[in-house]
């Protein structure tokens, strides 16, 4: 019988079940990842890449997913005495947004009543909890599965009508996105707008000195040095 009390949530949290679970999820991410980097390595040469050139694609997106990254292992530590570490592993680590995650459990923990981490967190609602942002995850990924080949049908059309256009799209929605996030958390606290400030004044410097001295392997790690500068400046502004 389930013990229904908030101080024995770890024990279903980090059941063994979840463990398995949570193992097969995250090799299946490694196996996918090793075959998309086999068949980068494969289909190089009709893109018209050298492995060298292929060698420089994987060390920058390996180097600028560090800061993400670490950003996202901060706050999952947070959340391992709630979700427990399988949980943490799939969801957080999977999906890598924690402020998603976290609002999906705690929406679903409120229909029934409840809070996270208090005395009415107990087994029956994290389980609650646990459904919740994995029904979340998996709808996100079935919606991106269905959109992708029709969203990549209207690229294909737009790039025959306008080549020049298809070089522009991606930055400007990557631009709109970073920028919608950004302007959400600066009206949190006057943290928050030093943090941007920050980070933007990191990011400006490391790509002001690798344009004047040609150094590229500044600008890969631009975006870890502007997070984790950001991050130390705010932690020493609130000590």
């Amino acid at each position: 019988m389930m013990i229904r009390t908030a101080a024995d949530v770890g024990t279903i949290a980090n059941s063994p079940l979840l463990w398995i679970l949570a193992l097969a999820v995250m090799g299946i991410v490694l196996l996918q990842s090793g075959v998309y980097m086999v068949a980068v390595r494969k289909n190089a040469a009709g893109a018209d890449m050298s492995q060298r050139e292929v060698f420089h694609a994987f060390r920058a997106g390996g180097v600028a997913a560090i800061g993400p990254s670490l950003a996202v292992v901060l706050v999952a530590i947070a959340l391992l005495p709630l979700f427990g570490t399988p949980a943490i592993l799939v969801r957080i680590g999977l999906i890598g947004s924690a402020a998603t995650e976290t609002a999906s459990a705690s929406i679903a923990a409120g229909t029934v009543g409840a809070n996270l981490g208090d005395e009415t967190y107990t087994q029956s609602v994290f389980l609650i909890a646990l459904f919740a942002m994995s029904l979340s995850g998996a709808c996100w990924m079935i919606s991106t599965l269905i959109l992708t080949p029709i969203l990549a049908r209207g690229q294909d059309t737009l790039a025959r009508v306008n080549p020049a256009l298809m070089a522009i799209v991606p930055g400007a929605a990557l631009l709109a996105a970073f920028g919608a996030l950004t302007v959400t958390e600066l009206p949190k606290s006057g943290y928050h707008v030093l943090a941007v400030v920050v980070s933007a004044a990191i990011m400006a410097v490391c790509l002001w000195l690798a344009r004047q001295f040609t150094q590229a392997w500044l600008r890969e790690w631009a975006l870890g040095f502007s997070i984790i500068g950001a991050l130390v400046v705010v932690y020493l502004a609130t000590n």
